[in-house]
């Protein structure tokens, strides 16, 4: 069996995203690792470089500012990451910047590629995540639950919108929860981790968001947000309490992380009843 890994990455050292963190975590169950690194404004690709893995093909690009658009340069940055893939393999295993793979999970995201990676029908395989939100302890449960991350190589999928998910090339059908005849489950999770920064940090990163998103226009939310020096999501306080361990590639900035003000124990904050009310409980 044949594995590709691959990404897409432009300044995830200013935006302090857990980049050599994903790339390691996932260099042990692929035989390559292509990563398409943008025209960043800081060390992201002489970081990449220092990590002197063998497995690890850069393809140097420019991000095209007529793309900015509902992050379509996300989709484009990925497609050229899953463009250079080798052709002929079995699987390409998707990761973005600030998402990792839990060593405990390597047995079993094996064993699921080697299980169907003869069934040529199916396009890809789903995997769970986790979602961290603010610190190293706090999960949110109302975040997207799955998503295609292990797809076939070779042109029969492309990544399309803001390189959440990806489509049959054939005819653009998006493979979602309801083409489950296209994709199967692999086990273990993805461990996500973008919104975990100090709160100026994910200011800078609605920021972001609003420069490739929505052509540099924010809404009125980011506009709230924007007018502060920092940020928290303001359903930081209910989220789901996380107690188990992280991969080991994140020992350090969890140990390094600073620590936050305690909440309140969801189940005695009413914002929390208010908000399982609007968006319903889901863990």
């Amino acid at each position: 069996m044949f594995v590709s890994g691959f990404s897409f990455c432009r300044n995830v050292v200013k935006l302090d995203y857990p980049f050599e963190e994903s790339i390691r975590s996932l260099l042990p169950i692929v035989d390559e690792f292509v990563i398409a690194v943008g025209d960043s404004e800081d060390e992201t690709l002489s970081r990449i470089c220092k990590i002197g893995d063998p497995k690890i093909r850069i393809i140097e690009t420019v991000w095209d500012p007529n793309l900015r658009k509902d992050g379509l340069v996300y989709a484009q940055q990925t497609n050229i990451a899953l463009e250079n893939c080798r052709a002929d393999g079995d699987w390409a295993l998707y990761l973005q910047a600030d998402e990792v793979i839990h060593e405990k999970d390597y047995e079993g995201i094996v064993e699921s590629m080697e299980r169907y990676k003869d069934d040529r029908h199916l396009l890809g395989l789903m995997m769970q995540y986790r979602h961290f939100v603010g610190d190293y302890e706090s999960l949110d449960p109302w975040a997207y639950r799955r998503a295609l991350r292990i797809v076939r190589p070779g042109g029969s999928v492309k990544s399309i919108g803001d390189a959440v998910g990806f489509a049959r090339s054939s005819d653009d059908l998006y493979i979602g929860k309801k083409q489950n005849d296209l994709w199967r489950y692999a086990k273990g999770h993805i461990y996500h981790y973008g919104w975990v920064k100090n709160p100026n940090l994910l200011r800078e990163k609605v920021l972001t968001q609003v420069a490739w998103y929505w052509e540099g226009k924010p809404n009125e939310r980011d506009e709230k947000v924007l007018a502060l020096n920092e940020f928290m999501p303001e359903h930081y306080e209910i989220l789901k309490p996380f107690h188990g361990a992280h991969p080991r590639v994140m020992a350090e900035r969890v140990s390094t992380f600073p620590e936050l003000p305690k909440k309140r124990m969801r189940w005695l904050n009413p914002k929390f009843y208010a908000y399982v009310f609007r968006h319903g409980f889901k863990g």
